[in-house]
């Protein structure tokens, strides 16, 4: 059976290695960029170069968008959404769910099918089957087409809603981004005191391999919202954080993260929760002040 082929566009890291990897499964590939130049190893290994967006479009009926963010995406397409009619464009770009919800609209409006993905890898681990991405839109096209897509990653399909893709994706890089920080951070704690981050290594390491079990102890107690004082108490976590906090302080580091996380401490006491779990802060992102 033929192997489908596929229309990419965006050829940044991501896009590229995608690329790479469906001439590589033996698909028939063609690619787009703003700058073309980006392409030519591609075109080397046999891809091909369309000279607009609205060629990339016409050449096959899977289109794959690799951008920046959805702007990009109306850039890009607006312009030749006369092509857009009989395609199916799955978008592995990253944006907010509205905003996945608004393009799968937008894309209707044309004629063409929409998958939302959100991409639980690096460029590296496109190829390989313990990478995943999350998709959602509806059923029919996803299953279609997920043959197609696992040549990239595994596939995740979340549900009909063409946001929830996103949604999933972001609250990965809600905690991903805030705890890669948080390693910046204490590694200029600790440099500051002439400890080096391989020094310190192991130790952060441990920290984080113990989340999991930390979630896992928490999340039913969350989810039936209950936030009892029985194992830690925000009047503890208090205190504690203001310790990280001068602790960066005193080694004369910038101690805005730290000083931002004890200020939703304290709004959590100031909220009547001083003898409850810290999980009870979740409250507390719930009613965000002014």
């Amino acid at each position: 059976m033929p192997k489908q082929p596929i229309t990419i566009i965006g050829l940044g890291p991501m896009g590229h290695a995608m690329a790479v990897a469906y001439l590589d499964n033996g698909h028939q590939v063609t690619v787009w960029n703003r700058t073309a130049s980006r392409a030519d190893d591609l075109v080397a290994k046999g891809a091909t170069l369309a000279p607009t967006p609205a060629a990339a479009l016409s050449a096959g009926e899977l289109v794959v968008l690799s951008l920046t963010d959805y702007d990009a995406m109306y850039a890009i397409l607006e312009p030749a959404t006369h092509a857009l009619s009989g395609r199916t464009v799955v978008n592995l770009s990253s944006d907010t769910p509205k905003k996945a919800r608004e393009a799968s609209e937008w894309a209707a409006r044309h004629g063409a099918e929409y998958l939302t993905g959100g991409v639980q890898a690096s460029p590296t681990g496109i190829g390989k089957p313990e990478s995943f991405t999350f998709y959602s839109g509806p059923r029919h096209v996803f299953e279609a087409v997920q043959e197609t897509l696992e040549v990239l990653t595994s596939t995740d399909y979340r549900g009909e809603d063409p946001g929830l893709a996103a949604l999933y994706y972001q609250l990965q890089l809600d905690v991903f981004w805030t705890a890669a920080i948080a390693y910046l951070h204490a590694l200029a704690v600790a440099d500051a005191h002439g400890i080096s981050a391989q020094d310190v290594l192991p130790y952060l390491s441990g920290t984080v391999g113990s989340m999991p079990g930390f979630f896992g102890f928490y999340t039913p107690r969350i989810d039936a919202g209950e936030h009892p004082g029985d194992v830690d108490r925000l009047a503890m976590g208090v205190a504690s954080v203001d310790h990280v906090v001068r602790t960066a302080e005193e080694a004369g580091v910038d101690a805005t993260l730290p000083a931002a996380v004890l200020e939703i401490f304290r709004r959590g006491i100031a909220a009547g929760h001083a003898a409850d779990s810290f999980t009870s802060l979740i409250e507390t992102f719930k009613k965000p002040t002014a």
